[in-house]
């Protein structure tokens, strides 16, 4: 079985022309809300793609936004979160331009209540029946950090997607099984560490990274230019990517993530799991919003391109 900690966000999504500019007002062209947050959308595409139940480390608020979040965790077979009292629900502030890009302004709201308490009493639950687990960063660096010593602990195999990337502790990754990052926030990571980030020469810098971090797994997502991974065997490789016309690329790493995961515990081959999770990945950015975009099953198998 899958599980994942994490967020669950109302996502708030304003279509523009343009990405506003300092002291700029511009009219949004339409507003829409979609149910979103790194967890939950992760959470969301395992239970689509799977089509088995998911446990879910999450706190929603005792709001509207909440018991809408609730209604849908119920019709996808997802449990394990709770509902805080006198909190507010996660809310994400998008801006989407005409070319599909976004730009996101994170409320942690009841987010922030997933701490190490929560995390014991899920994990003493839950993690007997748990493989794989997907982390992210939007709740706080101290419950992710505790959470991969724990899972690390029990020997479930972790995907961490270190997003957003500005609080990662890269002194915890030797615990992690996948490393997820985009190229920015790759690029983030290996600064931080003081390597140097040239694109042209990103084996290099995969390699130096894995060295110093001894994360097992590396997986560089690049967008519609596929991935490069470095495995635990210390292979590398870059997998291709898709090319499809995006409108909307909000979440597309975390159907990636999802996805990986699924095809990963299902077949334990790295390879097939790339390829599915960037399939499933490039149908998302034909669609817009966040979970809405998240493709069938079947529809991952049969895509072509």
């Amino acid at each position: 079985m899958i599980a994942v900690i994490g967020s669950s966000n109302m996502d708030i999504v304003f279509n523009v022309d343009h990405f506003t500019l300092p002291g700029e007002t511009q009219k949004a062209i339409s507003l829409d809300f979609y149910f979103g947050g790194k967890g939950a959308n992760q959470t969301i595409a395992v239970a689509k793609l799977s089509k088995k139940p998911v446990f879910f480390c999450s706190c929603l608020g005792d709001d509207e936004y909440g018991k809408e979040i609730s209604k849908n965790f119920e019709n996808f077979n997802i449990e394990g979160y709770t509902i805080e009292k006198k909190e507010l629900t996660g809310r994400a502030y998008i801006e989407v331009d005409k070319k599909g890009e976004n730009r996101i302004i994170l409320f942690t709201g009841a987010n922030d209540k997933i701490d190490k308490e929560k995390i014991d009493m899920f994990l003493n639950k839950y993690q007997n029946k748990i493989d794989v687990c997907l982390l992210q960063n939007e709740i706080p660096i101290e419950s992710v950090e505790y959470a991969i010593s724990r899972l690390h602990e029990k020997g479930i195999k972790i995907v961490y997607d270190p997003a957003p990337v500005g609080n990662t502790n890269v002194g915890i990754l030797e615990k992690v099984d996948f490393l997820t990052p985009n190229e920015t926030e790759f690029r983030f990571l290996c600064e931080k560490i003081s390597i140097t980030f040239d694109e042209s020469k990103m084996d290099k810098a995969v390699i130096k990274f894995k060295e110093i971090t001894k994360v097992k797994n590396l997986i560089v997502k690049l967008g519609d230019k596929g991935c490069v991974y470095l495995d635990e065997n210390g292979k590398t490789e870059k997998v291709s990517g898709i090319k499809v016309k995006a409108i909307d690329t909000t979440a597309a790493g975390d159907i990636f993530n999802g996805a990986f995961s699924v095809a990963y515990e299902e077949t334990n081959d790295l390879i097939k799991s790339l390829n599915f999770a960037n399939k499933a990945a490039a149908i998302s950015v034909t669609r817009k919003g966040a979970q809405s975009s998240i493709p069938g099953r079947e529809e991952v198998f049969n895509f072509s391109f």
